[in-house]
C-alpha cells in the first residue's frame, strides 16, 4: 500500500510542514551565513541579531564551537536544510522512497539534532549567549527530526512489518508531544543558567 492510499491529506501536510520548517532553517543559516561574512569584511561590523550582551550571535560565530569542523557552521546549515525541502517538494509530487532512503535521511535529523543540543548546551554554558538566528535553527531542527522519526513506518511509506508499523505509530502519535518537551528543556535550562526572561523584559 502506497503512502499516498493511507491518509493523503496528512502525507501532504507533512510534506508542507517538512518544506515550511526547512526553508526557515535555511533562511536562519543564510543570515547567519551572511553577518559571518560581513564580520569578516567590516572589522567593527555590528551583526544585526547582535540585540544585547546575552541576545547576540556575535560570539558564537567567532568561537571554536562555531566552526567545529573547521569551517563555519552555518555552511551545514546551509547544505542540510535543502534535504527536507526537497523531501517535502518530491513528497507533494508523489514519490515514494525506499526504506534505505529513510534510515538515511533520519540518520541526518539525528544527527543534526545531536548537534543542536551540543551547540545548545556550548551557547548556554560555556559562552554565556543566546544566538537568535541559531536558536531558530534550533526550533526547526526538532521538529523535523521527531516528526519524521517513527512516521515513515506509521504510515506505511514502505513496507515495514505490521509489528514494527503498529509500534512506530504509537510513537508517531506523541511527536508534538516531544517536541514541546524538548523546547521546555531548552527554555528552562537557559532561564537557569542565563535568566533570559529578565533580558527580555527590559
Amino acid at each position: 500500500m502506497s503512502a499516498t492510499e493511507v491518509q493523503p491529506g496528512k502525507n501532504r501536510g507533512f510534506a508542507i510542514t517538512t518544506i515550511i520548517l526547512g526553508a526557515i532553517g535555511l533562511f536562519a543559516s543564510f543570515e547567519l551565513a551572511t553577518e559571518y561574512i560581513k564580520t569578516l569584511q567590516q572589522t567593527d561590523y555590528i551583526p544585526n541579531c547582535e540585540l544585547s550582551v546575552l541576545v547576540t550571535c556575535g560570539p558564537n560565530m567567532d568561537s571554536p564551537q562555531g566552526s567545529l569542523f573547521g569551517f563555519s557552521n552555518t555552511i551545514l546549515g546551509l547544505m542540510g536544510f535543502i534535504a527536507p525541502i526537497a523531501v517535502g517538494v518530491a513528497m507533494l509530487a508523489g514519490a515514494r522512497f525506499s526504506a534505505w532512503f529513510w534510515w538515511l535521511y533520519r540518520a541526518g535529523l539525528a544527527l543534526a539534532t545531536v548537534f543542536v543540543f551540543w551547540l545548545f548546551y556550548q551557547s548556554v554554558f560555556n559562552l554565556g549567549t543566546l544566538c537568535p538566528w541559531c536558536m531558530v535553527v534550533w526550533s526547526v531542527t526538532i521538529p523535523l527530526f521527531f516528526f519524521t522519526a517513527f512516521r515513515p513506518e506509521a504510515n506505511g511509506y514502505y513496507n515495514a512489518s505490521p509489528r514494527v508499523a503498529k509500534a512506530f505509530a504509537a510513537i508517531n502519535s506523541w511527536a508534538w508531544v516531544l517536541v514541546l518537551i524538548s523546547y521546555l528543556i531548552i527554555a528552562a535550562v537557559a532561564q537557569f543558567q542565563l535568566n533570559w526572561l529578565a533580558e527580555f523584559s527590559r
